[in-house]
């Protein structure tokens, strides 16, 4: 495959419109930022819209990262406009017998051995080498329940390793992950990859609890043509049960922090380990990722 032509280099925040953003998103969000401007990258936004999305979210959720001052560089995606993108890339792996079928529901899956070097959970290949006569009759099945069969990657099942500028080298094997799911809906390691190459982000910042997902999408991405992005793993902000922050935990999203008299800056300065930020510029000269506080950040709800 060809490799596509890609801007200079860029970090990005990707949210999904699901809700606005809590607290622990608009730190990662911030935590990207300054991973880019501090070495010179841009700063790219892009709508992870492809299902659960609530009407105006995603613009609520841009407009709060960018009250903090934050400067979002174009082009901003939004995946749902994208999916012509998605299928020309798809069609592309699939003319290389990387694509197949797949007609397994969770289930069938759940309920299958996994392969003994594979995590529990991972695909153990049970529509990989179906013959067409098999392939004709299970299609025909899905046809008949209204669904269309799920498209896989396929892999040779071995680990691949990633370094992590937070947690050091990350090694996963990489099954045969889903590209399109049997709703239609392209997946997220797919379009994910695939927007952050054509994009040139060549810096991932992300919370830590994606680290896992970071040797399949390596993977992918070279299949694609482009190179590995660094990746930067970085702690979680946990609610006060310990779980990861959520809005159900309270006074969670900007602004009901401001409507508190909550100092967003101070608060995500002293989390990070660098003491109150007084703004934007304060966290541009302050911050230093191999100074910043590695563990999750537990936060309380004000009010």
């Amino acid at each position: 495959m060809p490799s596509p032509r890609i801007t200079p280099g860029a970090g990005r925040y990707a949210p999904s419109p699901s809700g606005d953003l809590h607290l622990g998103n608009v730190r990662t969000a911030v935590l990207a930022f300054l991973c880019a401007a501090q070495s010179g990258r841009r700063f790219l936004w892009r709508s992870e819209d492809l299902d659960r999305v609530q009407p105006g979210a995603a613009e609520r959720q841009r407009s709060d990262v960018e009250s903090l001052g934050i400067t979002i560089d174009p082009p901003v995606w939004s995946q749902s406009t994208r999916t012509g993108i998605y299928e020309e890339h798809l069609a592309l792996l699939a003319a290389q017998g990387l694509v197949y079928e797949c007609y397994c529901s969770r289930k069938d899956i759940q309920q299958a051995a996994t392969a003994p070097h594979m995590p529990p959970g991972a695909y153990p290949g049970t529509c990989r080498d179906l013959p067409e006569a098999s392939r004709a009759t299970e299609r025909a099945r899905l046809h008949a329940q209204g669904r269309v069969p799920a498209l896989r990657l396929r892999t040779d099942g071995r680990s691949e390793t990633v370094h992590d500028r937070v947690l050091g080298e990350v090694t996963a094997p990489v099954d045969d992950f889903v590209l399109r799911r049997g709703d239609g809906v392209f997946a997220y390691n797919f379009a994910a990859v695939l927007d952050d190459g054509l994009a040139g982000v060549d810096e991932v910042v992300r919370g830590d609890d994606l680290a896992s997902s970071a040797p399949r999408q390596a993977h992918l991405t070279r299949l694609l043509g482009f190179a590995v992005p660094a990746y930067v793993h970085v702690p979680l902000v946990l609610g006060p049960s310990g779980a990861r922050l959520a809005k159900r935990d309270g006074a969670v999203t900007l602004a009901e922090l401001r409507d508190r008299g909550f100092d967003v800056w101070a608060w995500i300065g002293s989390s990070l380990g660098f003491g109150p930020w007084t703004g934007v510029d304060h966290a541009l000269m302050e911050f230093d990722l191999a100074r910043m506080q590695r563990e999750p950040t537990v936060f309380r709800p004000v009010g």
